[in-house]
């Protein structure tokens, strides 16, 4: 799968968010190792704390399934489903990746311009720490 089609595949899930308070809608597409993709979408709740981001519901969906080993996460997000510029992992979701991942996971952030950031989780989670 081609980073492209993998920021499309975040994009077109990102609709699916449920977003009512903050209009922020994020989409993530998941590649695991085994090349099966998980998709997940950012849901908010009235109070917050419970809301869980796009990155770790694809984590929860993979891990749920069984997978273990993963490859790339592409990450799309803007206001009332505009993806006009980069949307980076909050840090809760890189200590999630982190705990699967290793330090060269890819991490793809998409604009609705086309263009593509790739960073490993090294670089946007540096001196992390694990098992």
């Amino acid at each position: 799968m081609t980073d492209t089609e993998l920021v499309s595949l975040a994009r077109a899930v990102m609709a699916r968010a449920y977003a009512p308070y903050s209009g922020f809608q994020v989409g993530a597409a998941l590649l695991a190792v085994s090349g099966r993709v998980y998709l997940g979408c950012n849901m908010e709740s009235a109070s917050y704390s419970p809301t869980i981001c796009a990155e770790r519901t694809a984590f929860a969906k993979a891990v749920s399934e069984g997978e273990r080993a993963f490859a790339t996460i592409a990450v799309v997000g803007g206001r009332n489903g505009v993806d006009s510029d980069f949307c980076p992992p909050c840090g809760v979701c890189r200590q999630v990746m982190r705990e699967f991942c290793p330090d060269d996971f890819r991490i793809l952030l998409g604009r609705a311009d086309g263009a593509i950031r790739v960073f490993t989780l090294a670089q946007l989670l540096p001196e992390s720490f694990s098992l």
